[in-house]
């Protein structure tokens, strides 16, 4: 092995010290090969290098200098030494042609320093590149041209390229590059995002790109074709779904469309416009079972968020544009119900009613007329309406429709008319009769429907009483008497037709109306003085003063048999506030201003005498200056009594008759007495509004603060002492408070309570209260409701409630219920009824739990249980 002899640094000092030497006398070429020789022993030395390297350049030895600087800036890029290096590499370009390599090692330097001179240099390198036909360096290089100047055209020069060169998938990586830039400079991408998908198309981006141009081209097929498999990736982005949901809604694949919106909505709840414009399309292709099952879902999705009234509204503005199907506004029917929106509730009826009626299906448009007239009798179009309806029903259903706006319209007589007057008092005493057993009938099974079978029984004994015999002929009524127990025992009784007395009607010469026998009279007697109670109850459960009202002419009218009753509210020398009207079979309605002149002329007579009873109105001199309009409405006579409170005095009632009638004393009594309850009926419904006006309710669940409590239920005690009618109170636990805080937190404790709380007032009556009684119980007041009947108010929420539970839990949370009914003793301070009563309230809710939790449980007055036990 050959021996490496060290160099001697004393010769390499020799030949430098001889250099320099040469320099100071100006023999630069002897200095330059002092130079070379030390290089030649010392190869290493790139500071001699460097100088010899200059010396060369002041020679003309362009050739040597390149050389040597190409030497001196490989070595400087290998020890990283780049700040040199780039000086070093602009004197090799001043003498001499850098290689590939060194121009490459340039333009990486410059990346980082001086992207300008980094782009020149790679745009030089690209052009040496194309010249010496290496296209794969070439494509290389304009990839880091494209990353530092990124433009459509370097972009576009590397896509072409990369399909020159047969790589697909760097072609279509470029082309999607390119399209974004044009997108951003609010350019038309699709040529692009085409030439990118025709690559490669299985680059997300060029799919997605592809696939939005042609949807936004209204080639929604082909959009879905592309798109679908992108989206369908498990990690595809959310972009790339909801464009293919939007293709799939143009393309019209609604089933296909759903899943995906579906998701993207539970993903952000701000695409809710996407689920309501699959659920319009569904309406509009008439998928009526596909629009329901969506709807539904949104419903249940929404109301979990606390956001029922949100879903209530949007739908409602969404239909307004629509023509959906009669089984979908069914829905909307009971969806408007259940949320107490009357107005929109009768609205839809109304559709449901011209629906019907133009597809000749006449008896449900009359059931749809009636359930509207039953919330808003005063709707503008009713009376066309009904009129619509006339020869289309049969008779008895008619009048039974037409009877809830208090102007029933005659029905035509079914082969021809006689004119025999007996002939006619017989035909209108029949519809009287078919009209108050339908209304018995009627009131029996609602009392069955809520379990309260012996009011159901006390109006079959009167429909017993009035027509005897009739459930042998009625199915309806056969089937109500076996359903209640009641079986009918039978002596001699008058027929029914004996019974019923028949109202007369305007237009005809009119016999004196028959005698009354002398057992109905008794009967009379006696049940006016009963149905005092039931009508003031009645009255009392009403939620407002036009409700107090109605309630009051509809009961008081037929049961006297007037033709017209009429309830004002007025001050003395002042218009009715309010006024409503109620008219028996074949009686028009008045106009307002009749009413008005009526009430004005009678209410100072009322209060001054105490009541005003006329036999013969046309020639009584008291009503001379309504003179008109006694004969516009055929009055005969009338009995009015006054609505007063002590000296205040609040309206009148007015009872009219088409035909002469002697008003008794015992109707005088009766009617003062109810008089005298509708005026406080009609003062607690404006205490009860007010309270509920007054008081703060929470923001979010609509529950009334617990501050309100206290009032709201000293308020419902008082009334119901007034009107001698039940109260029970309620208190509902959702879960345990301590176990729930602990576990989840207060804040969402508190959600899931405020989505309890609408559910729990969308399934209350009107008058019930709801009150937020802490963080986990809602206390509910249940006005005319005793315990027995509470515990199926109870069992109702629990069904609507029975699914709640605590996000991120899979099991429901436990309710129990504490029920307890307030002491209605007229001796009792209703301070101290409330008082007992919370506390009996409290300790039922904690029998409810000790008994093991989602029960409920009520408990009795102590005094009521220790008179049960002696």
């Amino acid at each position: 092995m050959p021996k490496v002899h060290p160099v001697k640094m004393s010769d390499i000092s020799k030949h430098l010290e001889k250099a320099e030497k040469y320099l100071q006398k100006g023999k630069h070429e002897d200095a330059l090969e002092e130079y070379l020789q030390v290089l030649d022993e010392q190869p290493s030395n790139q500071g001699v290098r460097q100088t010899a390297a200059e010396l060369c350049v002041s020679l003309g030895r362009t050739s040597d200098a390149a050389t040597m600087f190409g030497q001196i800036f490989d070595s400087q890029c290998s020890i990283g030494d780049n700040a040199r290096a780039v000086i070093t590499y602009k004197k090799l370009v001043r003498v001499g042609k850098p290689s590939l390599q060194q121009m490459l090692q340039f333009a990486h330097i410059q990346e980082r320093t001086n992207r300008k001179e980094a782009l020149e240099a790679y745009v030089n390198l690209g052009s040496e590149y194309r010249t010496a036909g290496k296209l794969s360096d070439l494509l290389e290089v304009y990839r880091r041209i494209s990353s530092l100047d990124p433009s459509i055209e370097n972009y576009a020069q590397e896509g072409d390229l990369a399909a020159e060169l047969d790589d697909p998938k760097t072609a279509a990586v470029s082309f999607v590059q390119a399209g974004i830039l044009v997108e951003k400079s609010g350019g038309d991408a699709s040529e692009w995002y085409e030439k990118a998908y025709h690559y490669d198309p299985t680059n997300p981006g060029a799919a997605f790109g592809h696939g939005h141009a042609l949807l936004l081209r209204g080639e929604a097929e082909e959009a879905v074709t592309i798109l679908e498999p992108l989206a369908n990736y498990p990690s595809s982005p959310i972009e790339a779904r909801e464009a293919y949901a939007r293709a799939l809604l143009l393309a019209g694949h609604l089933e296909k469309a759903e899943p995906v919106v579906w998701k993207l909505y539970e993903f952000d709840s701000r695409k809710l416009d996407d689920i309501l414009e699959l659920i319009g399309d569904y309406v509009d292709l008439q998928k009526t079972d596909n629009a329901l099952r969506l709807t539904k879902k949104l419903e249940e999705q929404m109301s979990k968020t606390g956001r029922r009234r949100e879903f209530v509204q949007i739908m409602q503005e969404m239909l307004e544009q629509k023509s959906p199907s009669i089984e979908f506004l069914y829905y909307m029917v009971e969806l408007y119900n259940s949320n107490n929106r009357e107005h929109d509730y009768c609205h839809t009826l109304l559709r449901l009613f011209e629906l019907h009626y133009a597809a000749g299906e006449f008896l449900r448009a009359g059931d749809c007329l009636d359930r509207a007239a039953e919330v808003d009798p005063y709707e503008p179009g009713h009376t066309n309406r009904i009129e619509m309806l006339r020869g289309k029903l049969e008779d008895n259903r008619f009048n039974a429709i037409a009877n809830r706006f208090g102007s029933v319209i005659k029905v035509e007589q079914q082969g021809g008319q006689s004119s025999n007057n007996n002939n006619i008092s017989t035909h209108a005493a029949s519809d009287n009769e078919t009209t108050v057993l339908e209304d018995l009938i009627l009131q029996s099974e609602i009392f069955m429907q809520y379990s309260m079978r012996s009011k159901a029984v006390e109006r079959l004994e009167r429909i017993h009483k009035l027509f005897p015999h009739e459930e042998e002929r009625n199915e309806k009524l056969r089937s109500l008497y076996n359903n209640a127990g009641f079986f009918p025992q039978y002596s001699d009784h008058p027929s029914a037709q004996q019974m019923v007395v028949a109202p007369v009607t305007r237009g005809v010469d009119q016999q004196p109306a028959p005698p009354i026998p002398n057992a109905v009279a008794a009967e009379n007697s006696v049940d006016n003085i009963s149905r005092v109670t039931e009508i003031t109850r009645n009255i009392y459960r009403q939620g407002n003063v036009k409700a107090v009202l109605f309630a009051s002419v509809n009961d008081i009218g037929r049961h006297w048999n007037s033709s017209r009753c009429v309830a004002g509210l007025c001050s003395p020398g002042k218009p009715p506030s309010a006024a409503l009207e109620y008219c028996a079979p074949g009686i028009p309605q008045s106009d307002v201003a009749a009413i008005v002149k009526l009430i004005g002329v009678l209410h100072p007579l009322a209060v001054a005498m105490g009541m005003v009873s006329i036999s013969n109105a046309r020639s009584a001199h008291e009503l001379a200056p309504v003179h008109d309009v006694i004969e516009t409405l055929g009055i005969e006579s009338l009995l009015a009594v006054p609505l007063s409170e002590g000296d205040e005095q609040a309206g009148i009632l007015i009872l009219q008759q088409c035909t002469p009638r002697l008003w008794g004393q015992t109707d005088v009594v009766v009617l003062r007495t109810i008089a005298d309850q509708m005026v406080l009926a009609v003062h607690n419904a404006r205490l009860r509004s007010l309270v509920k006006n007054l008081a703060v309710t929470e923001e979010k669940s609509g529950l009334l603060k617990r501050s309100s409590y206290l009032d709201v239920l000293l308020s419902e005690v008082k009334r119901a002492l007034q009107a001698n009618a039940p109260v029970t109170l309620m208190l509902v636990e959702i879960g345990k408070a301590a176990g729930l805080i602990r576990d989840v937190g207060e804040a969402a404790v508190d959600s899931v309570l405020q989505q309890v709380g609408q559910v729990v007032q969308a399934h209350l009556r009107q008058n019930d209260v709801p009150v937020r009684y802490d963080l986990t119980q809602i206390a509910i007041v249940l006005s005319d409701t005793n315990d027995k009947n509470a515990f199926f108010v109870a069992d109702k929420l629990r069904k609507v409630l029975g699914g709640t539970k605590i996000p991120g839990r899979d099991q429901a949370l436990p309710i129990s219920i504490g029920i307890a009914e307030a002491v209605m003793n007229p001796h009792y301070d209703p301070v101290d009824v409330v008082t007992e009563v919370i506390n009996r309230l409290e300790s039922a809710l904690e029998a409810a739990k000790a008994s093991g939790g989602n029960k409920s449980h009520s408990i009795a007055p102590a005094f009521l249980t220790a008179a049960a036990g002696d």
